[in-house]
């Protein structure tokens, strides 16, 4: 199986895209480390069910693995969810970053709670694991043990694409994939890779949290028909990339849901509006930014755009 002799640490893994992530990474041989607070979706309270739920089923299909409870936010906590995969089963190669909360609000009414606490799960939360797995990594690394460590932080089209209200979660989105593509560089040498993808899925954040996704995903599934929604199609890419199989898959973004992958390019030159070697008067300059604009050339994707097109 693709993912046989792994240890792989999920975390947000007790609901939505990482539960799934979980269940298909224990079929396919994975031991795992079902991490989740166990919160609400703005990241109040705390629960240790959601993640022992996730445990009991993959052991009962035959599987391993294991609940934690502590928060990615927390530098040492992070550090006690990787100590707990090596503590409990020896070792580690793949770490998912799946946790998160939302705090909408337009920028004019964010509190700077609201803006602390998605930067603590998301961002912080992100370097948190990815900074603890990768120590280890290195050392394993130094010590002549090649594990193969596969990073893959969950992004979102709100980071890339933008979508009002998630200033605070969508300056995340975009820095954690950055983040990916940064660690991808720092890391190669230790044969440890660094992806993120930006899922379109049904789940606590777009559909409890979030009206304006609600309508367009908390639709009825017909019996026998494809749900495009479900977060089990996430897993499959997140799979994949877990493996050994993507050891040349480096520093990519793919956007993935329904039956579609899309890997991603990121900010690159539209267009190249040069002066001839002499500085820019600024009216004959905005000139030519409005002329190049009105070409359509950086007219940006919107989410909008992204559930009309189809998945």
């Amino acid at each position: 199986m693709l993912l046989d002799g792994k240890v792989v640490v999920v975390t947000g893994a007790g609901r939505g895209i990482g539960r799934e992530e979980a269940l298909l990474m224990a079929k396919l041989g994975a031991k795992v480390v079902v991490n989740d607070l166990g919160g609400g979706f703005d990241g109040s309270g705390a629960s240790t069910g959601p993640a022992q739920d996730v445990v009991n089923e993959i052991k009962k299909a035959g599987g391993e693995a294991v609940a934690n409870g502590d928060s990615v936010s927390d530098f040492k906590g992070a550090q006690r969810i990787i100590e707990c995969a090596v503590d409990t089963f020896g070792k580690l190669n793949a770490v998912v970053n799946n946790a998160g909360i939302l705090r909408d609000r337009m920028i004019f009414n964010m509190s700077e709670e609201d803006w602390d606490s998605v930067i603590a799960v998301h961002l912080k939360g992100t370097f948190n694991m990815c900074r603890h797995a990768s120590e280890y990594w290195r050392e394993e690394h130094k010590n002549g043990k090649i594990l193969n460590g596969r990073i893959i932080n969950t992004a979102s089209d709100s980071g890339l694409l933008g979508n009002a209200s998630q200033s605070n979660y969508g300056a995340c989105k975009a820095a954690v994939a950055t983040m990916a593509l940064i660690f991808a560089q720092e890391l190669k040498k230790y044969a440890v890779t660094a992806n993120a993808i930006a899922p379109v899925a049904r789940t606590r954040l777009t559909v409890d949290a979030t009206p304006s996704t609600a309508a367009i995903m908390g639709g009825e599934v017909k019996p026998g028909e494809f749900d495009i929604f479900s977060p089990a199609n996430i897993a499959p890419l997140v799979v994949f990339l877990a493996s050994d199989a993507a050891a040349d898959v480096n520093g990519q973004v793919f956007r993935v849901g329904g039956a579609t992958v899309w890997p991603m390019k990121g900010w690159h030159s539209a267009a190249r509006i040069n002066n001839s070697g002499k500085t820019w008067d600024p009216a004959k300059l905005g000139a030519r930014i409005k002329e190049e604009l009105a070409k359509g050339i950086t007219k940006p994707e919107t989410m909008n755009d992204v559930f009309a097109n189809g998945l």
